[in-house]
């Protein structure tokens, strides 16, 4: 026997966005000005890479980018020398700040995340963030160019590792500290000290975050223009010597947009966008490996 009763009628709630509703005309309106405020900030970005893709982009070419700066009203000429120099000085800061960053990340997010020593050490890399770059120029200009007796390389290379150590530290730091405590005490549980803890646990599933913020380091040292002034100068001529004057990118730039000549001026604008393409590439790079983080 079947009974068939009769079973009260369920609305669906509409899904469709009620304008009459305060709480959706609200959240409408603070999504439509977010969007306002997005594209307003983007506008000095979109306007910047219009403005280097346009002015530097027709010149750019394997000339431009392997040969020599010109010298007053010669046409032609490029800055290969710069490349190179912006590379290697980098090259030489990442040398000595990311092995230094690391390890003290380590003693900051694992060995001793609580000591009187970690507090003074992660305050002045918090402080050091903030540091004039030209400071870090000056200082270096004191404390090696001065001894050497000469601008270089290596000089510049120092200024830019002390501007990039900050950043790798603290980066480190919060990366060894998003590890999982699980897994080290799964190492600890299985006999493992402290070292191996950190060499086979901590460091290999912090590096993807490591690697992001070594990148960065990477990105904005390879446009500081301040500290080479002091420390590096500026060099028509192919790097020699790692103690001698090196040409840069962005010292380059600096010099050619002030000068009179049309030639140096386009210069200076593909200079201009092949430096921030190399900015650009490491952003994307740091990005990629972030990506990865456990």
């Amino acid at each position: 026997m079947t009974i068939h009763a009769d079973l009260p009628e369920t609305r669906v709630p509409s899904l469709d966005r009620d304008l009459s509703d305060r709480r959706a005309l609200r959240n409408m309106i603070q999504t439509g000005l977010l969007w306002v405020i997005a594209l307003a900030a983007a506008v000095p970005l979109i306007s910047v890479l219009y403005m280097l893709i346009t002015q530097g982009g027709a010149r750019l070419g394997l000339e431009v980018l392997t040969a020599l700066p010109p010298a007053g009203l010669e046409p032609g000429g490029g800055f290969g020398n710069a490349i190179l120099g912006t590379l290697v000085m980098v090259a030489i800061a990442s040398a000595i700040s990311v092995p230094l960053g690391i390890i003290s990340g380590v003693l900051l997010g694992a060995i001793a995340p609580t000591s009187r020593v970690s507090d003074v050490v992660r305050f002045i890399g918090k402080v050091l963030t903030g540091f004039p770059s030209i400071l870090a120029g000056v200082f270096v200009y004191a404390w090696l160019v001065l001894m050497m007796g000469t601008y270089s390389a290596i000089a510049g290379g120092v200024a830019l590792a002390v501007l990039m150590v900050p950043t790798v530290m603290l980066t480190a730091e919060q990366a060894v500290r998003m590890v999982p405590q699980r897994m080290k005490d799964a190492a600890i549980g299985m006999g493992c000290t402290q070292t191996q803890v950190i060499w086979k646990v901590t460091l290999p599933t912090a590096m993807p975050g490591i690697l992001t913020g070594v990148m960065l380091a990477v990105a904005g040292a390879s446009g500081e223009s301040a500290p080479l002034l002091f420390t590096a100068l500026f060099s028509n001529y192919w790097l020699g010597s790692f103690t001698e004057p090196t040409a840069s990118l962005s010292i380059l730039i600096y010099n050619f947009s002030g000068m009179p000549f049309p030639n140096q001026i386009e210069l200076a604008w593909a200079a201009s966008l092949v430096l921030v393409m190399i900015v650009l590439i490491f952003n994307i790079l740091s990005r990629l490996i972030g990506a990865r983080r456990v």
